[in-house]
């Protein structure tokens, strides 16, 4: 059997699967979420919501721990200030019994002992006395309890000091007991 020559040859030419695919799914509507793909976005919220949660209670707790350990150093040093404080009578009375007693004897030695160690163990934490014998007034560190006529110095200024002063680098312990030259 002849084929007819007079009809044109049929060339098959290749479909072009790629570029096709992309029309179909342009033409199409947007595809429906399956229920697992449903699933699985409402897990992943969860998750992220859990994860948020999560490093929000640890940030807290941080600052829980950070807040406390500072309450904590905070309490422990105003106990050592009370402590302080209740010793500084015992250094007045040990200062007194050293005024009382000029000369040097056995008992006098052993009073000198036991205030050097006192005031070696306020130096180790940190307490220092008040320096403030001639100079100006000072409201922040000294109380002034009694005034001094002009003879004694300048005025506004510390003539006297009637009782130690004693702090720490960022407290006063005890105000020291002054007098001040009055202003004329």
């Amino acid at each position: 059997m002849k084929e007819n020559c007079n009809q044109p040859e049929k060339t098959e030419q290749p479909v072009n699967e790629q570029a096709a695919a992309p029309q179909e799914e342009a033409a199409q509507p947007e595809k429906k979420a399956t229920p697992l793909e449903e699933l699985l976005k409402a897990a992943e919220q969860k998750r992220d919501e859990y994860l948020d949660m999560a490093q929000r209670v640890q940030a807290e707790f941080d600052n829980f721990r950070r807040r406390n350990n500072a309450a904590r150093s905070e309490a422990w040093s105003d106990g050592a200030r009370e402590t302080v404080l209740l010793m500084l009578p015992v250094i007045d009375n040990l200062e007194r019994a050293l005024a009382a007693q000029p000369e040097k004897t056995p008992l006098r030695d052993g009073v000198e002992m036991v205030h050097r160690q006192m005031l070696d163990v306020l130096s180790k934490r940190g307490v220092t006395e008040i320096d403030c014998l001639g100079k100006p007034f000072d409201p922040e560190l000294e109380n002034a309890v009694a005034q001094a006529d002009s003879s004694e110095g300048e005025p506004g200024t510390v003539c006297t000091v009637l009782q130690k002063g004693y702090r720490t680098e960022d407290r006063v312990i005890r105000h020291a007991m002054v007098r001040v030259v009055a202003a004329d």
